[in-house]
């Protein structure tokens, strides 16, 4: 599993972290040609404590305002569901990540 904003972190780092605010989220995002539209997932992010996770999205909320509503009926209406996760801040994904990387952990390893 890829997620980025782990780089050189170790599991005790991270598990300080999660618990000062950090998180894990994935951003929606839709594509629309013609009749066909998309609606897909982004990479794992950790956002760090004190970090905002609604800028890390903007991009996936950008792809999705330019090309997501063109497709009728389900370009609008995925385009507004991305809307809505990108600007709440992405789905949060803490509790699956960390029970995956606990699964996967060796001692003082580093994660990312």
């Amino acid at each position: 599993m890829k997620i980025k904003g782990l780089e050189g972190l170790t599991w005790e780092t991270l598990e300080q972290e999660v618990g000062q605010g950090g998180k894990f989220v994935v951003y929606t995002f839709c594509i629309s040609i013609i009749i066909m539209t998309f609606r897909r997932s982004s990479a794992i992010y950790y956002i760090a404590p004190g970090m905002g996770s609604v800028g890390t999205g903007l991009r996936f909320t950008l792809i999705s305002v330019l090309f997501g509503w063109w497709g009728i009926p389900w370009g609008p209406i995925y385009t507004i569901g991305a809307l809505v996760t990108n600007f709440k801040g992405g789905r949060d994904m803490t509790v699956e990540v960390l029970n995956s990387l606990a699964e996967q952990r060796g001692p003082q390893q580093q994660i990312g």
